[in-house]
């Protein structure tokens, strides 16, 4: 491998860094050099994880040496004399010591926002050249833990509590064998083990993954672990991680301001405190019905009770006090917010204050293990409300000094708020409340910290060496430094890699039947506006080859958009030229849908696949859509948070108030734009991940247009931005674009993706899979190149010369039912025969300005030249136009609509529905038809697609099944 000379350290680096690989790991050992901290944007695909590792890795060698270079002379001081060159060389790379430090051997802690791009990072780290360094990574016990009792507790806190008795104990015999196997060679052999390794060896080895963790943590030059193990107080201090003189890296760290106010705040409901009441209740009721012997010192389960009957009665005294001082707030209709040292006073009359507050916290603690463990009944009570008690109080006392609550007053409000039990959904990642004030009410006291700058202050008082900052969208810089309110020695804003030609920045201000696109709050549920948009979609789905992601401002927006393309029949459009995937909200379906999405990308009967997801999503903030997998990304809104939820308003109001006391603040609107383009940016970001990628990215909202947001997008790509004034002519441009760049552009490695960032930057572009989610070759459908083969887009021009607007205008009603065939078939003999049927109409229905694949004569791939017929991307299907087209096809009635149905139901509901279908058919027995019917059609989304099932009913039953219809009242 390469090694190259920065700053006066030696990088070993995989291939020769392009140019702003060497910029960025110039400024990493920088501020390594000169115990600064750092702020470093880099867009992705510039190889940002793999220039972090390499350099930061290169430095600490460099001072290793130099630390040993001293030890072995008798010095143990970086200051003191040594003459030579050797020591004059490594003073001059590992640069000056950290004041009120004398020597010691720094660490480096890597973090980033999930254990996946954790797991990332140390598959890169295992293909560099700094492979034989000791590396550590700390996960939860959720993770790790493999004791077949613990390990089936549902609840993590729970799981944490029975795991520490079971240590206090000594019954856990994984953790007993942790003393005698941490030196197994398994452990402290050559490899670099993530997470999925420790626990394999833990088991082939029978000792505990989590607790051999914290010990080769010990011995780490650089240990893994996600953010909150470091931001969180109550984490850092659970799982040791020690800040002195040592590095803290963190990575992705666009989402860093947030997850330190989330770390510092906190939300309490007069329930959870009800809750806590009446465990406390229940474990005194427990000791006065249990005998003599048993009262005396052990537990149902034969712990040792940590506390007497006195402490039961004084704690429950306590919370009574602190329920009652909730309840007499006056709180209006809009709640009522206080400043931060209000905490103290609410708390103060329920007698917990600054000299008692960690006899309380104790004692809160022996109760969870003890309800946690107490009985393996999942029905009894396991803490949950003493838990929220502790918490709060950790947040709340997690310092006592009079500077610390100096700056709880500056940074925090307590806002007490009525929350009606019936909403008590979250409507998105804010914590949005609905309020009222009904009898059915409960109060949620929330304390809520609107300072980053006060979670990272405590990790500088920690004496912690550097601290860096990185990521692909951290812009604008000067207003995040005023947040993060720490002194930062060292900046860059990285440029891209790629070329103009390898990107085409689009902003759509209007649809292709000149319908404005706005997904403002007064505009999102326009009809006119949503049918739009999907035709918009609908329209470069024929153009933009293989992968096209498209974002949504939200869930609920994206349910809307879907329920109205179906009634619509725009989706079924879609759908079948590239098949639609959606983001779902579980977790634990996320990697069969994305799987089969990257699975349809490489089929070649298809034109790729659509991907539907959500700003700040899980799609939008991890996965690697390179090549292929993702040729175009379509934005179709600003995700601007929750404007009228009370954290909102106050964090607006807060950023108001510093705003008079210094120009260099947000005010409270910038931070709120920011907070939408910021997400915008990491979802763009999804596309375009190597050197030799390209792709396209479509703004499809008129507000991008603002020279405001315009300056808020990533640098790198403001330069690139045009606006569209005609959709025709975009549409064409779009073409010509992937045209150019498919016949320029060397076609993308045959190598398969990892999920959490790629090897970004890499001249090979290697990656590496992980488990769970297995992504495919990105070439899997590349033919290979010939002078003779035919573009995927012949004749572009020609096609879209005469593309004319008027068809658009032109246009009559647009919420016409797509469902309506010029003849009815054998509904269930359609049933039968779907599969083969949808494949051969999802070909026949495809363009041919995407066409795919040449013909091979005798070896050599020689082009079908075939003109190309003028069509106006099939909207002719959903629009009603007054244009005729003589060679026009009816829609595929039976076919689109099965294939609508198999979308929409269950699979035991299809299966219920042949059953129904079969005996209509049979027997004529309507009776069992209709009653699977009303099973379904009370949803508004099954109602307008099954309402059109009247055309295949007999005609004695059309009538009747009209007047049900008619009369049906929806339960959404």
């Amino acid at each position: 491998m390469p090694e190259i000379m920065i700053s006066g350290i030696p990088v070993n680096f995989p291939f020769d860094p392009y140019d702003v690989q060497k910029a960025y790991m110039e400024k990493v050992i920088e501020s390594l050099q000169n115990n600064t901290n750092a702020l470093l944007e880099s867009p992705t695909g510039t190889g940002k994880t793999l220039s972090l590792l390499c350099s930061s890795l290169a430095w600490l060698l460099v001072k290793k040496a130099q630390l040993q270079m001293n030890a072995q002379v008798g010095n143990f001081s970086e200051h003191s004399g040594f003459s030579g060159s050797l020591k004059d060389n490594l003073k001059s790379g590992a640069g000056k010591g950290k004041d009120n430090v004398s020597w010691g051997m720094p660490k480096i802690i890597y973090s980033s926002r999930t254990h996946s791009q954790l797991t990332q990072a140390m598959q890169e780290l295992k293909r560099s050249s700094y492979r034989h360094v000791k590396a550590a990574v700390l996960g939860s016990r959720d993770q790790m833990c493999i004791h077949p009792e613990v390990s089936k507790e549902t609840n993590n806190t729970n799981k944490v509590h029975m795991c520490q008795l079971k240590v206090k104990s000594r019954t856990c015999h994984f953790y007993n064998n942790v003393e005698s196997k941490k030196d197994d060679r398994a452990v402290k052999g050559d490899d670099i083990l993530d997470i999925e390794d420790l626990v394999a060896v833990g088991k082939k080895i029978k000792c505990c993954p989590y607790y051999l963790s914290k010990e080769l943590k010990q011995d780490a030059d650089i240990v893994f672990m996600p953010y909150n193990y470091i931001l969180d107080p109550k984490s850092r201090k659970a799982n040791g991680v020690e800040l002195m003189n040592n590095i803290v890296i963190l990575d992705e760290a666009h989402n860093v301001e947030k997850m330190c106010e989330e770390s510092a705040s906190l939300q309490v409901r007069t329930t959870d405190v009800a809750v806590c009441i009446d465990e406390i209740t229940h474990i005194m009721r427990s000791f006065s019905e249990n005998s003599e012997d048993q009262m005396d010192s052990t537990g149902d389960s034969g712990q040792t009770k940590d506390f007497t009957c006195d402490d039961l009665c004084v704690l429950k005294e306590m919370m009574l006090a602190f329920e009652k001082a909730i309840d007499e707030i006056n709180v209006g209709s809009e709640g009522v917010t206080y400043p931060g040292e209000f905490i103290f006073e609410l708390l103060s009359k329920a007698e917990i204050k600054d000299h008692n507050q960690m006899a309380v916290i104790t004692l809160i603690g022996n109760l969870i293990q003890y309800l946690s463990t107490a009985s393996a009944s999942p029905f009894q009570r396991k803490g949950i409300g003493l838990q929220k008690i502790v918490d709060l109080l950790n947040v709340v006392f997690s310092g006592t000094t009079h500077a610390y609550k100096e700056r709880v007053k500056l940074c925090y409000k307590v806002h007490v708020q009525v929350e009606d039990k019936k909403n008590n959904k979250k409507s998105d990642s804010w914590g949005s409340l609905k309020t009222t004030n009904s009898k059915t009410a409960e109060r949620v006291l929330s304390y809520w910290c609107f300072s980053p700058g006060f979670g990272m202050q405590q990790l500088v008082e920690q004496n912690v060496r550097s601290i860096i900052l990185t990521s692909g969208t951290l812009a604008p810089l000067k207003p995040l430094i005023s947040e993060l309110g720490i002194p930062i020695g060292v900046q860059l804003e990285n440029p891209h890699i790629i070329k103009s030609k390898q990107i085409c920045v689009k902003i759509i201000s209007q649809g292709p039947d000149s319908t404005p696109l706005n997904s403002n709050y007064q505009n999102r549920d326009n009809p006119k506006y949503i049918c739009s948009l999907g035709r918009t979609i609908l329209s470069f789905c024929r153009v933009v080859p293989d992968g096209l992601l498209v974002f949504f401002p939200s869930y609920p927006i994206m349910a809307k958009c879907q329920e109205m393309w179906q009634a619509e029949g725009i989706w079924s459009s879609i759908n079948n030229i590239k098949p639609i995937f959606v983001e779902p909200q579980r977790k634990d379906t996320f990697n069969s849908v994305i799987n089969d999405y990257y699975s349809k990308i490489t089929d070649s009967s298809t034109k790729g696949a659509c991907f539907l997801a959500v700003c700040r999503g899980k799609v939008s903030e991890g996965l690697d859509f390179a090549d292929m997998n993702g040729r175009a990304v379509i934005i179709t809104g600003l995700p601007f948070p929750p404007l009228r939820d009370p954290r909102i308003i106050l964090k607006k109001k807060y950023l108001e108030e510093l705003r008079t006391k210094g120009k260099d603040f947000l005010s409270g609107d910038e931070w709120y734009s920011l907070e939408a383009t910021r997400a915008v940016n990491q979802a763009i970001g999804r596309v375009i991940r190597h050197q030799n990628d390209y792709g396209a990215i479509l703004l499809c909202d008129s507000r991008f247009n603002s020279p405001k947001l315009k300056g808020q997008l990533s640098a790198w790509l403001r330069d690139h931005i045009n606006v569209s004034n005609k959709f025709g002519e975009t549409v064409s441009e779009i073409c010509r674009f992937f045209k150019n760049a498919e016949a320029s552009l060397p076609p993308p490695k045959l190598k398969p993706l990892l999920p959490y960032e790629s090897n970004l930057g890499s001249k090979e572009n290697t990656t590496t899979s992980i488990t769970g989610v297995s992504f495919p070759a990105t070439n899997a459908r590349v033919l290979q190149k010939s002078k003779k083969s035919v573009n995927q887009y012949p004749n572009s021009n020609e096609v879209y010369a005469n593309f004319s607007m008027d068809f658009y205008k032109n246009a009559q009603s647009a919420y016409v039912n797509e469902f309506k065939p010029k003849q009815a078939k054998d509904l269930f003999s359609a049933l039968d025969c779907s599969n083969e049927s949808a494949v051969q109409s999802t070909s026949q229905s495809l363009v041919n300005i995407h066409k795919r694949n040449s013909v091979e004569i005798e070896g050599a791939v020689v082009a079908k030249k075939k003109k190309l017929k003028i069509k106006p991307f099939g909207f002719e299907e959903n629009l009603q136009s007054s244009v005729t087209l003589s060679n026009k096809v009816a829609p595929t009635s039976l076919i689109d609509f099965v294939k609508e149905i198999k979308t929409l139901l269950e699979a035991d509901q299809y299966k219920q529905f042949q059953l129904s279908i079969s005996a209509y058919k049979k027997d004529g027995d309507y009776t069992q038809f209709i009653q699977f019917l009303k099973s379904v059609m009370e949803n508004r989304k099954m109602f307008y697609l099954f309402k059109g099932m009247k055309r295949f009913l007999k005609e004695e039953h059309k009538n009747v099944f009209q007047e049900y219809c008619d009369n049906v009242k929806f339960n959404d």
